[in-house]
């Protein structure tokens, strides 16, 4: 196992794969380094002289400035580098032609619904309206388990604080985010439970639908009804008889829609689990599949690795307007816009978020940029997307679900238990994460900093294992029965 990778050639830094100690001697690319501190896995180390004010370079973009005379072998990190960023930025349209060979697509076993679309679950959803019924949709799910049949993967139901005291965008955003989720194809049967006195009425979430099959998507108000459960149970029962009637066949990779999403993310995250989950995505671009890149606020500073590639130059204007537009979110609620990474992020290893949003975008692979989604909406168009919505783990992966990823690949550093409504692949980057929760993950992309395995082959093992969590295998976050959902919120409660 190497001690370092040099990532770039023109890169001022290198990332300790293992823990280094002070007084080591490392050789690197044919010349020797003294360690000149102890420097944790993950972290940065000098390569070169940089007096204080110097760009400090890694992925081959600076990452930030040094604020001291920094030496080589000293640890590169919070104590003495400092971010570049600010606010808005004046992006130049510079198109770089990008390919990817075609792939002859693949199968997986899934199923197929009554429009036409592929799905990898066949559930029913009970979807609050409001949270003032969150209980009762709990107590329904809970109740109506005897109900699994056949093929029925499970019945589940996701609450939420949501739907009353709400003006504007965000009641809009809610009630939009509300019916994308009843839209997914995981969903063979959809219960709307409301409450009855709520902002988001039974009338607007009609309206939102427009038209759709009323077989598959169901209501009940618990107001009108004497007992909800018992109501809810008949509603639950009849999905239920129709959905057991599904048979997972084989279906086209081609119609798989990948989300891709990092969270507690260290300093390996952009060496091993994302360019692995890069490769995936490639993959399934080439075999003619759709795959979503989001978390706009750690694409500050890694603008050059994806403008560059859009498709075209709408696509380019509709990528800079959604950038700019969060940077102008941030200000107008006079935050700075590099306030990022979390102190778990910069234990890891990741000092700005030029730092962290490099490593993360690398999830997007080399393929061209083909649309981008707002939020709420769906990823409709094949090949890569960007996806509007914020960092946060649950909001993003709430957003990747709505758009319509029938799984989601997690990239994390210092691990995480939850999952979203689609199924959730933890992918680890490091070995010791792997060893410390192993009841947390699903893939060890480690294995690519030990020195086991390349890049491109942990990603044909990690696209392996996508084929069949597609064809029913449970993520750890399925097992556990952790699937949650979170809502997009900026204005005021009423």
């Amino acid at each position: 196992m190497a001690p370092l990778v040099h990532i770039y050639p023109t890169d001022t830094v290198a990332v300790a794969l293992r823990p280094l100690k002070a007084g080591e001697t490392l050789t690197l690319e044919g010349r020797q380094l003294l360690v000149a501190e102890d420097i944790p896995q993950g972290h940065k180390i000098a390569l070169a002289d940089m007096p204080e004010g110097s760009q400090v370079m890694k992925y081959g973009v600076a990452i930030g400035h040094t604020t001291q005379d920094v030496h080589p072998g000293q640890w590169v990190h919070t104590h003495n580098m400092r971010t570049n960023l600010s606010g808005e930025v004046d992006y130049t349209y510079d198109p770089k032609p990008c390919t990817l060979s075609p792939r002859e697509s693949e199968t997986f076993m899934g199923y197929r619904r009554a429009d036409g679309r592929a799905a990898t679950r066949n559930e029913i959803w009970i979807i609050p309206t409001v949270g003032c019924v969150n209980e009762v949709a709990h107590a329904l799910a809970d109740s109506c388990q005897d109900l699994v049949q056949g093929s029925i993967d499970g019945i589940h139901y996701f609450p939420h604080p949501f739907g009353c005291s709400q003006t504007g965008a965000d009641h809009e955003q809610t009630k939009k985010l509300l019916v994308a989720l009843s839209r997914h194809p995981n969903a063979a049967g959809v219960l709307f439970l409301s409450l009855g006195c709520e902002n988001c009425t039974h009338r607007q979430i009609l309206d939102e639908l427009g038209d759709f099959d009323h077989e598959r998507v169901r209501f009940l108000t618990c107001q009108d009804v004497a007992d909800e459960l018992a109501e809810g149970r008949k509603i639950v029962s009849e999905l239920c008889g129709l959905a057991a009637q599904a048979k997972r066949e084989p279906v086209s990779t081609s119609e798989l829609v990948l989300g891709m999403k990092c969270g507690g993310s260290d300093g390996l995250s952009g060496i091993t689990a994302n360019p692995v989950i890069g490769r995936v995505s490639d993959i399934l671009v080439s075999e003619g599949g759709t795959t979503v890149l989001t978390e706009v606020p750690e694409m500050f500073g890694a603008e050059s690795f994806l403008l560059g590639r859009a498709s075209s130059r709408k696509v380019f204007d509709d990528a800079c307007a959604m950038l700019n537009g969060f940077k102008d979110y941030f200000l107008n609620h006079h935050e700075v816009v590099y306030d990022n990474p979390s102190p778990g992020n910069k234990a890891g290893g990741i000092t700005t978020l030029e730092d962290k949003s490099c490593g993360c975008v690398q999830k997007g692979g080399t393929a061209p940029i083909a649309a981008v989604v707002p939020y709420a909406g769906a990823a409709t168009t094949k090949g890569l997307n960007l996806l509007c919505a914020p960092g946060n783990d649950m909001v993003s992966t709430t957003a990747l679900t709505a758009a319509g990823c029938h799984m989601i690949l997690f990239s994390t550093g210092r691990g995480t238990p939850f999952g979203a409504p689609a199924p959730t692949l933890k992918v680890f980057t490091n070995t010791a994460l792997s060893q410390r929760k192993p009841n947390w993950m699903d893939f060890n992309a480690g294995v690519v900093a030990d020195g086991k395995q390349t890049i491109d082959e942990a990603a044909e093992d990690l696209w392996d294992l996508v084929k069949r969590v597609a064809s029913g295998e449970l993520t750890s976050a399925e097992r556990r029965n952790s699937r949650d959902i979170s809502i997009w919120k900026d204005g005021v409660v009423l």
